[in-house]
């Protein structure tokens, strides 16, 4: 199976399961993926987000999905325990098509290692 493939069948099995989970079967995508990933990062799941927390949610998700590659490293943990990141290396410029597969790589990748999906 080729890496596209594989990757192409693990994002369908991940979508499903997810929307399964938080969208009553509704498919998520990748932009409510990624905040469910914020979410999961800051680890304060029962509290009302506003709007500018939802976009430091989803940069902390970008951050964190994008430290493996070596964009990003973990800084600190504030006194609220929001995480901090710092730029290691620019991303390059990425066409909308190439920055899709991307995060699409590195949203599977972290939920392959947090054993959510096989």
């Amino acid at each position: 199976m080729s890496r596209d493939e594989e990757l192409k069948g693990r994002w369908s099995a991940l979508v499903e399961k997810l929307s399964a989970q938080f969208a009553d079967g509704d498919p998520l995508e990748l932009d409510a993926i990624i905040y469910l990933v914020g979410v999961q990062e800051l680890g304060q799941y029962h509290r009302k987000y506003r709007k500018d927390d939802k976009l430091d949610l989803m940069h902390i998700a970008i951050c964190r999905l994008l430290e493996p590659y070596g964009y990003y490293e973990f800084d600190y943990f504030d006194e609220e325990g929001w995480p901090h990141y710092h730029v290691k290396e620019e991303l390059p410029p990425l066409k909308a098509g190439e920055q899709a597969v991307l995060m699409k790589e590195a949203v599977v990748g972290y939920f392959l290692e947090k054993e959510y999906i096989v």
